[in-house]
């Protein structure tokens, strides 16, 4: 009933682990595999180790949940020694890669290529990196860094996770599709603050950070929703999805599949479980047999 495929790639279940959360050793994909994930996206990798910012970089409360860890990770260098091979794990596997430089996010490809996972993320759109002028905000530098990924990547998919933090999603869509994105993820994190009044500050040692969580959700459909109706690439609806109605939304929106992050904050890690068999039950109560029936009705 559930089962998908996105870009060629077989899923149990339509639900991803989205980037940044605890995708980040062998041991962390399994489990969460066995949680029910259909796919796991690892965290985001670039050319060399990175700290991230300092703390606090996290505060959640009520359906908001800010963050501005910095992307700090192992680089592509050390999750080489560490994985070795991304398609001989329990679930397939999403690789997420950025770069500081247009030709990094070419050279992180071709290292991570060689590890074979199931598809590729090119994370353009993280609200709190300073990359000087945004590549998530500019049509042009998106599709420059689509074609170099295009062009390290081989045979796997690509997917570009867009921002949205943009006048018109649409058209960084259109410009992601056109220089070859095999798919989009859409979204990352929207740019919030939280200021402590005792304190008299923002709560975040960046003080800008991204929100995510439910509160996020309505601006995720959104996005999905014109991307839909813009590309004709499959789109992975990220944002907000914490219950399997929050699922069926975004299907209805456009999406092919679901991108789980902080769902696993409020629900645990059997979020998975949990939202596919609310879907489900769903399903099954309005004679739905597949999500094919139902992806993207709210267009017509």
């Amino acid at each position: 009933m559930l089962k998908t495929n996105i870009c060629g790639v077989e899923l149990r279940n339509p639900t991803i682990l989205a980037s940044g959360i605890l995708g980040v050793t062998k041991d962390s994909v399994d489990k969460l595999g066995k949680a029910g994930a259909g796919a796991v996206t690892l965290k985001s990798l670039c050319h060399e180790e990175r700290t991230g910012n300092k703390n606090p970089t996290m505060f959640g409360y009520d359906d908001v949940f800010l963050n501005a860890v910095g992307l700090p990770g192992q680089g592509i260098d050390n999750s080489i020694k560490d994985f070795k091979r991304l398609n001989d794990l329990s679930v397939p596997v999403i690789a997420s890669i950025y770069g500081y430089k247009i030709k990094q996010f070419g050279q992180v490809t071709k290292k991570i290529a060689s590890l074979k996972p199931a598809m590729i993320e090119v994370n353009i759109s993280c609200p709190h990196m300073d990359y000087g002028k945004p590549y998530y905000a500019d049509p042009e530098l998106t599709a420059k860094i689509t074609r170099e990924v295009k062009k390290n990547s081989g045979k796997i998919p690509v997917s570009v996770k867009l921002s949205p933090n943009v006048h018109d999603i649409k058209e960084i869509a259109r410009a992601a599709e056109k220089a070859g994105a095999d798919a989009i993820t859409a979204i990352n994190t929207s740019i919030g603050m939280v200021i402590d009044l005792n304190a008299r500050k923002p709560i975040l040692s960046n003080k800008i950070g991204g929100i995510s969580g439910p509160a996020l959700k309505p601006i995720a459909v959104r996005c999905v929703y014109e991307i839909y109706e813009t590309v004709k690439i499959p789109i992975i609806g990220t944002g907000g999805i914490t219950y399997g109605k929050d699922a069926i939304e975004m299907i209805m929106a456009g999406a092919t599949c679901v991108g789980i992050g902080t769902g696993i904050y409020y629900r645990g890690n059997d979020v998975f479980k949990k939202v596919c068999k609310e879907m489900e039950d769903w399903m099954k109560k309005n004679k739905v047999k597949s999500l094919d029936e139902i992806k993207g009705c709210a267009h017509k």
